[in-house]
């Protein structure tokens, strides 16, 4: 006689995204993404990333940001491409783009903002943590180091967070050649919560969504 498998043994399977759900979860994602950097940038604040990496090019020249962000990016297509497939490198390049124009967007209903450092710092990362993790779910990521630490993840069994957060040290140290040493420490920590809102929230196999 057989006998029904617990609950307990049962695995769930994922629940594949919809097209829809996929079309606002990038909308969200790189919407709060977007408003993280902003905060981060009227503080003139630095983080981890090709974000972080845009940010500092963006205090030395005068080019918007957005601009500036997708220019960064645009190595890493080949990579994406290579590693990824076309599916995930357009899903990529359609985040970077929203990213880029929301970034714009934040910029001309905001305008000149004031907060204080620490907090614009802190909750800058905060949302551009959880931004990440929307878009991490959806299939995509917002290029540069996001690509690489994705890799890793799913390669070598490493946790996104934690390589990403590796890489962002190397972009916070290179900015103090251009921010000052007190605003750079602040943003160190501020990178560290990022990587670390990845690293408790996006493990391999706990999401099961796709």
């Amino acid at each position: 006689m057989s006998t029904a498998p617990r609950q307990s043994d049962l695995k769930p399977e994922g629940v594949k995204h919809s097209a829809v759900e996929d079309a606002l979860g990038l909308l969200t994602g790189t919407f709060v993404v977007s408003l993280g950097l902003f905060l981060l940038q009227s503080v003139g604040a630095v983080t981890g990333g090709t974000a972080g990496l845009a940010l500092l090019v963006s205090y030395a020249v005068d080019l918007p940001f957005g601009w500036l962000f997708a220019l960064v990016n645009a190595p890493f297509f080949v990579l994406a491409l290579w590693k990824k497939g076309w599916d995930f490198t357009l899903r990529t390049g359609l985040a970077i783009a929203l990213v880029s124009l929301f970034s714009t967007l934040q910029a001309a209903m905001l305008g000149g903002v004031t907060v204080p450092t620490v907090y614009g710092v802190l909750a800058g990362n905060v949302l551009a943590g959880v931004g990440l993790l929307i878009v991490f779910r959806h299939r995509a990521s917002i290029g540069g180091f996001n690509v690489v630490a994705l890799l890793a993840q799913e390669r070598l069994g490493w946790r996104a967070g934690y390589v990403q957060m590796a890489l962002d040290t190397a972009v916070v140290l290179l900015a103090l050649t251009v921010v000052e040493p007190v605003t750079v420490l602040v943003s160190a920590g501020g990178a560290a919560l990022l990587n670390l809102v990845l690293a408790l929230n996006h493990r391999p196999g706990r999401y099961l969504g796709y």
